[in-house]
């Protein structure tokens, strides 16, 4: 069963009230270190899987891409990013990550945004970015860190008097299905460790360019619970890339 939690109508109306999607990649703690791994989109074709409501994809067009697709297994999410961020070469597409069946070398980047930790068979997907980037493409993705994912609750530890003592972390090396109560729901994801997705890029042939465990914007330190980000990494960002032909 492919996880789509976003097709919930309780989730999908909490959801689209977080700042990230009423506001985009502004509001976005990491966006500010993400944008930095990402390549020159000017005349390249890009692919955005989990596109959610479309901000990377408009961030590509807007960039030069000459030709975007985001796909997506929700189809209130779709809906939500013809509507926030459409354009003449932006195309989206119900699709889930674990399905996509593009072929050889049909893009010259491709893109991931807090996607991954729903995906179960994390090899499966690599291998199939792998397949459908051109030589010398990217990859570039970030997911919630495993220090994140790793105990399940994805919640802080706190004492009698509702104060925050610490982020829990165990069974870090257990990986497989964790249960997170997410906005009212619970939300399956999967753990991975850190080794595990770098390894399984390096294995499917990817180059690792970069690595990010990043800090909240210090423009958003002001936001709510903002200041207790620096307590622990939520994200990981990861850059690959592709091998010219030898």
């Amino acid at each position: 069963m492919r996880e789509n939690k976003y097709d919930d109508e309780r989730f999908f109306e909490a959801y689209s009230r977080f700042p990230r999607s009423m506001e985009g990649l502004r509001a976005a703690g990491e966006w500010h270190e993400l944008e930095r791994l990402l390549p020159d989109f000017r005349g390249r074709r890009v692919l955005d899987l989990g596109c959610g409501f479309g901000w990377h994809c408009r961030y590509a067009a807007e960039h030069g891409a000459s030709r975007v697709v985001g796909a997506d297994i929700s189809a209130k999410m779709l809906e939500g990013a013809r509507a926030r961020n459409g354009g003449a070469n932006i195309f989206y597409e119900q699709t889930a990550m674990e399905d996509i069946g593009y072929p050889p070398e049909s893009f010259d980047i491709v893109l991931s945004s807090l996607a991954f930790h729903y995906v179960e068979d994390f090899p499966a997907v690599c291998g199939k970015v792998f397949d459908c980037l051109a030589p010398s493409g990217d990859f570039v993705f970030s997911c919630e860190h495993p220090v994140f994912t790793a105990e399940g609750s994805q919640d802080w530890y706190c004492d009698s008097k509702g104060e925050i003592l610490h982020w829990p972390v165990d069974h870090y090396f257990m990986e497989g299905a964790r249960t997170a109560h997410f906005l009212g729901c619970d939300v399956t994801k999967y753990h991975k460790t850190v080794t595990t997705y770098v390894n399984t890029l390096l294995k499917a042939g990817f180059v690792l360019t970069g690595l990010v465990e990043p800090r909240p914007d210090p423009r958003l330190m002001d936001v709510p619970g903002m200041a207790d980000e620096l307590r622990r990494p939520m994200m990981l960002l990861v850059s690959a890339k592709k091998p010219d032909r030898i």
